[in-house]
């Protein structure tokens, strides 16, 4: 792949990873607790702990995904150079350091430690975190720093 063009490439798939969890979030607003049976198993699967999947809860985190999808596309798509460059930059390492946070969490999950996590999670946490999880947020991060250490965008798209 052309390296001017692993920058949009990483930017869109952070982006949609980003906004597919706010959709998710956003139909958990809802009182749907797909793909679980109910909101304590769905927040045991998601989270490990037992927390509302309520309005107030998921809906500004909702809002903080789409915004973290929406600054790193911005970033990709605009340039450091911009207006707005300091802004979309810091929002870029932003949602790097916030998805290299939790994937670290999650490796440390992954490993046995259990600060954070109620007893009462059972394996679906573990496995989720494991095979999900963790390593979509590593992923993420790497491609987020991607996209901050990136070339300026063409002058075309500035």
């Amino acid at each position: 792949m052309n390296p001017t063009r692993r920058t949009p490439v990483a930017a869109a798939a952070v982006a949609t990873v980003l906004t597919a969890d706010g959709l998710l979030h956003v139909l958990w607003s809802t009182g749907i607790t797909w793909p679980a049976h109910d909101a304590t198993s769905l927040s045991y699967a998601v989270l490990g702990i037992n927390a509302p999947f309520t309005p107030p809860v998921v809906l500004p985190l909702a809002a903080l995904l789409f915004t973290g999808a929406a600054l790193v596309t911005a970033r990709a798509r605009l340039g450091r150079t911009h207006r707005l460059g300091r802004l979309l930059q810091a929002g870029t390492v932003a949602v790097a350091c916030g998805t290299a946070l939790r994937g670290l969490a999650g490796t440390a999950w992954a490993f046995g430690l259990r600060t954070g996590l109620d007893d009462g999670a059972g394996d679906t946490f573990h496995w989720l975190n494991l095979a999900l999880y963790t390593p979509v947020c590593l992923l993420l991060a790497a491609a987020a720093l991607r996209v901050a250490a990136g070339e300026e965008a063409p002058a075309r798209d500035r």
